[in-house]
């Protein structure tokens, strides 16, 4: 080692320069491989890592967009709920409008109805009333008649009572008109 380090340094014990030495042309060709692969590399790793961003990006602007998609429809959604409420709440509102007219309706109605009948209750019972008088009195005439009839069967003589019966028939005109 030593006497590689001195013919290193050559005869007269100067040093030679670097670039003479066979280390530094290894260093140098070594290097000079690196270079030249490192670039490719590079540009195969910088393709990669930009085509995985570009990857990156488009998932996130499609993550982005179906995100406002979804809180468009979310919103849509909500307003629909909102409409489908308030058209609940509408048609419940109209139904108790509509139930309350009808019960309204359905008390006139019976109440015309229960008028209506205590009306022909109270004609048929005045009816009644009417022909029970009607046959009172009839009866009244019937037994009047019979019972007057027996009397002047009994008690009037039969020449008075011709004279009465042509009385009758005289004065009949006058109590017709």
């Amino acid at each position: 080692m030593i006497s590689s380090a001195l013919a290193a340094t050559g005869e007269a014990g100067h040093a030679a320069p670097i670039y003479a030495t066979a280390e530094f042309w290894v260093a140098a060709s070594f290097l000079l491989v690196i270079l030249a692969f490192a670039k490719p590399v590079l540009r195969a790793i910088t393709a990669g890592l930009d085509t995985r961003a570009d990857q990156i990006r488009t998932k996130l602007e499609e993550a982005r967009k179906l995100r406002e998609d979804a809180q468009a429809l979310l919103a849509e959604y909500q307003r629909k709920q909102r409409d489908a409420l308030s058209e609940a709440e509408d048609i419940i509102a109209h139904a108790k409008e509509e139930a309350e007219r009808i019960r309204a309706e359905a008390e006139v109605a019976l109440a015309d109805s229960i008028a209506r009948r205590e009306k022909q209750a109270m004609e048929r019972i005045a009816n009644a009333e009417a022909e029970a008088m009607r046959q009172v009195r009839n009866q009244a005439v019937d037994i009047a008649v019979a019972a007057a009839s027996r009397l002047l069967q009994d008690n009037l003589p039969a020449d008075r009572a011709d004279a009465l019966v042509d009385q009758t028939i005289r004065d009949l005109p006058a109590k017709l008109h």
